[in-house]
């Protein structure tokens, strides 16, 4: 549930997420997203069957599909199919996001099959919830990332981290953006915009 969804808009993020999971304190409930005006809609599904997912992007208009369970690339293939079988809407032009999760080491062999089907890759941390566990993995261990594909990072990343966001941002590594969840939470859904502010003014 999104408390202060238009206090967070307002601050004009490139993203914002939207949670199609029940077990999630933060699952999405309302019945509609407000416009959002240039801020894409991401919609974020656990394991969930093609036709629930395809069905929430047509009644919400998401711009993006994060997949953060245990989806195989023949999900994210037949996913990218079914989208570009669907005319109404436009569901072709929506991007799928493949969530991989890491601790102190991760093979990135395993995203080559990948790779055909997905458009970004995400990276979090390994934890006991799907997302959301407040703390941040090694990011030493991307220095092995060999993949093309831009890549969110995510995982736990708070106002304590300016700077080595900073430097990692320095890299040639192709971060494409920062997801930042729950370190700007006051409760689950209810974000701090006041840290957000600092930290969007710290990094510029």
């Amino acid at each position: 549930m999104n408390l202060n969804l238009a206090e967070v808009a307002k601050l004009q993020p490139d993203y914002l997420g939207f949670i199609f999971y029940d077990k999630s304190p933060r699952a999405f409930e309302e019945q509609k997203i407000p416009d959002l005006g240039l801020t894409q809609k991401v919609g974020v599904f656990v394991n969930a069957s093609l036709d629930f997912v395809l069905e929430k992007i047509k009644k919400y208009q998401l711009d993006v599909v994060q997949l953060h369970g245990e989806e195989t690339p023949e999900y994210c293939m037949k996913l990218h199919l079914a989208q570009a079988n669907t005319i109404e809407n436009a569901l072709s032009e929506v991007e799928v996001w493949k969530v991989f999760s890491i601790k102190d080491a991760f093979d990135f062999s395993q995203l080559r099959a990948y790779e055909p089907h997905v458009d970004k890759f995400l990276f979090d941390t390994k934890g006991k919830e799907k997302g959301g566990n407040g703390y941040t993995f090694d990011w030493e261990v991307l220095k092995d990332y060999n993949s093309q594909k831009p890549f969110i990072l995510s995982g736990g990343i708070g106002l304590e981290e300016v700077e080595k966001v900073k430097t990692i941002l320095k890299t040639d590594l192709p971060i494409h953006a920062l997801d930042v969840n729950s370190k700007f939470e006051d409760k689950p859904g209810l974000k701090n915009i006041e840290k957000l502010e600092e930290f969007i003014a710290q990094l510029r």
